[in-house]
């Protein structure tokens, strides 16, 4: 019986060891203008060029479809370490992953060379149209396909990327009811308009518009496959968080190293220190050691469900609804956590950096405003109640695209 994975190979040191160099290296050029490129809250086309020149668009398509046949944890760890510096580029990479996994959650398995080959040749971003709370997309029968209308808003990497993931209710199937079918459109389909209304106070450059489709052409060759709530396929879903939390780390991890840096360049000390410099001075100290602490706890706890994944994963059609709830839960656990942390990091390192890091050109609220941003993308207080629900009763939470 095949597994309906492709993920199934055991991760080895040198793989990890790879790819972390490569993200290093593309965070290093991001670092250069990560600031300046924020303020011009341009389209990110040169830095989606990098994405696909150093390898990591295609590194978790299997290798024997032409990809860097890459692990979800690799993948992920590189979507922190960009983020470390730009946390926008680190927000389409991880949506990329996700949407262009969908090939295999949603997707028949004798269409996934098809899928993965052409993404690789063509090194493909992958974009989405998907949001769940904004459920204005329809399929209308049309012939032997279809017809797509409706607006989304937050298409993250839809306008910048080479095909969209659309998600879209079918409307007059058979058993009466609206499936929601997803598929997938590439960026010049006519009748795909991006309508270039993000403007954030973070996260600025990562491509978040809406999308508006009007009478766009939609053939069978076009569709994934279903959305529905078989174990495995809905493993998509904690992947998404668990890039968040990945992300939420990345840019904690950035404002300490960034704060490291400005406090050592600190002149002399507070008049009422007894220390000759603010790096000496316990109360600094202090602060980013306990920064320094919650960071590593988020980290160790974000490890974990990243190798934990990639054990599941490679379980394909094996994984059941037990081993599905364990996998939301633990994750859930780790957004929380660095979703916290990070917000805490990225507000109180101005307490040890002083008041001239707060001037425009410094850029240390840049942290801020993108973990500020992107954290309320669905709100933690559903998450904890999640946690929480399953520990006192057993309770599950419904399958959405959130949980």
């Amino acid at each position: 019986m095949a597994t309906r994975t492709p993920w199934t190979a055991p991760l080895d040191d040198a793989e990890t060891t790879h790819w972390d160099a490569v993200a290093v290296e593309v965070a290093a050029v991001l670092a250069t203008d990560a600031l300046a490129r924020d303020r011009a809250n341009a389209e990110p086309d040169a830095e989606l060029k990098l994405l696909k020149e150093s390898g990591l668009a295609t590194l978790l398509i299997p290798s024997q479809y032409g990809g860097g046949g890459g692990h979800w944890s690799s993948a992920l760890r590189a979507v922190r370490i960009l983020a470390r510096t730009d946390a926008s580029i680190a927000q389409i990479l991880s949506y990329h992953f996700c949407n262009h996994a969908s090939i295999v959650f949603f997707g028949a398995q004798d269409r996934w060379e098809h899928w993965f080959t052409a993404s690789a040749e063509g090194t493909w971003l992958w974009g989405d149209s998907v949001n769940p709370v904004d459920p204005d997309l329809t399929l209308t029968p049309d012939g032997a396909g279809y017809r797509l209308n409706g607006r989304k808003r937050f298409s993250t990497g839809a306008s910048t990327g080479d095909v969209t993931l659309v998600m879209a209710a079918e409307q007059g199937s058979v058993d009466g009811g609206a499936r929601v079918l997803a598929s997938v459109v590439e960026h010049d389909r006519p009748g795909v308009e991006y309508l270039d209304d993000w403007d954030a106070l973070g996260q600025r450059l990562s491509a978040s518009g809406s999308v508006q489709f009007t009478d766009v052409a939609i053939t069978a060759d076009d569709i994934l496959g279903v959305v529905g709530e078989e174990p495995y396929s809905t493993l998509v879903t904690p992947g998404v968080q668990l890039g968040f939390a990945n992300l939420y780390l990345g840019i904690a991890e950035g404002a300490l190293r960034q704060a490291r840096s400005l406090t050592l360049q600190r002149r002399g000390s507070w008049l009422l220190s007894d220390v000759d410099h603010y790096s000496h001075d316990p109360f600094v100290q202090r602060v980013f050691g306990e920064l320094l602490a919650k960071t590593a706890a988020a980290e160790a706890l974000t490890d974990r469900w990243n190798a934990r994944f990639d054990r599941v994963i490679a379980r394909g059609a094996d994984v059941t609804a037990a081993d599905r709830t364990q996998v939301e839960i633990g994750i859930a656990n780790a957004k929380v956590v660095a979703t916290e942390t990070a917000l805490e990091v990225a507000h109180r390192v101005f307490e040890v950096t002083g008041s001239s890091s707060a001037r425009s050109e410094v850029g240390l609220d840049l942290f801020w405003r993108n973990i500020r941003t992107h954290s309320l993308h669905d709100p933690l207080d559903y998450k904890k109640l999640e946690i929480g629900a399953h520990y006192l009763t057993g309770a599950v939470q419904p399958i959405t695209l959130y949980t």
